[in-house]
Formats: C-alpha cells, sequence, structure tokens
C-alpha cells in the first residue's frame, strides 16, 4: 500500500512540476524548491517503512527506485497537459496552491502551537514569514509579467 501512494504521489507531484514550467520558468523554480523540500523526507521515511516491514535494505532500495519511475510519467503527462490543454493549467495551479496551502496549515501551524519555548516559536515564526515574503514578491513579479494567468 506504500508503495502505491508513494508511486500516485511521485506521480502527482511531476505534473504540479511541468504544469507550473508551462506557465513561467520562476514558478516552475518555486515549485520545484518547495517538492524537493517535501519530497526528501519522505522518501526517506518510505524507505524506512519498507525496511520496516521486513524488506532488506537493497530490496526497499530497488522498489523505492521502481516507484520513482512514476514521476518520469507524471512529467511527460503534465508537460502533454500543458500544451494540448490550455484550459488545464489554471485548475492545476489551483490545486497545487491549495495542496501546499494544506500542508502548511495542518503540518506546520500545528507544530507551531506544540512548541512551548518561545524563543523556538519565534524562530519558526520568522521563518515562516520570510516565506511568505519570498512567495509574495514572486506571485507579484509573475503576474506583472504575464497579465494574471490564473
Amino acid at each position: 500500500m506504500n508503495l502505491i501512494g508513494d508511486g500516485l504521489h511521485n506521480f502527482t507531484n511531476r505534473v504540479i512540476i511541468a504544469i507550473s514550467f508551462a506557465v513561467d520558468i520562476n514558478l516552475g523554480i518555486a515549485t520545484t524548491i518547495a517538492i524537493i523540500f517535501h519530497e526528501i523526507p519522505q522518501e526517506i521515511s518510505d524507505f524506512g517503512v519498507l525496511v520496516y516491514a521486513g524488506l532488506s535494505r537493497m530490496k526497499a532500495l530497488f522498489y523505492n527506485f521502481l516507484v520513482a519511475l512514476t514521476a518520469i510519467f507524471g512529467a511527460f503527462v503534465g508537460y502533454v497537459l500543458s500544451t494540448q490543454i490550455i484550459a488545464i493549467k489554471p485548475i492545476l495551479l489551483v490545486i497545487t496552491a491549495g495542496g501546499f496551502i494544506y500542508i502548511a496549515t495542518s503540518d506546520l501551524i500545528s507544530e507551531l502551537n506544540r512548541e512551548n519555548k518561545l524563543i523556538k516559536f519565534l524562530i519558526s515564526f520568522v521563518f515562516f514569514s520570510v516565506e511568505h515574503w519570498i512567495d509574495v514578491f514572486f506571485k507579484n513579479n509573475f503576474y506583472l509579467e504575464k497579465d494574471c494567468y490564473v
């Protein structure tokens, strides 16, 4: 079940990256960086789940590699969708933004609420704020250049 979910996850992430690059290079780069920071711990945890389930390390790596190949198919599908169906770009961008907002609200903010030490809370808050203003900067530049696709 873990491998099926990971395959679907890899597929959809690469569709999102391909659509983002089709809209704007800056948006594609920002989306790729966000997904990389999300994917590294997710893939490590998938490997750990497979090893904990009883697979050898080599088998777990092999199965993880096979499942990662769905990413190539996802990038191809995203590219084809972005070039053939123009109206799908805004829809997929909204879904992407919603996914990132969901991750931020469900995972990151709940972690802030668990923090008891004020200094750690403030450091996390500052990093989230800086990320927010970087996001606003990229969006403002994106909309100024592109007449607002979304």
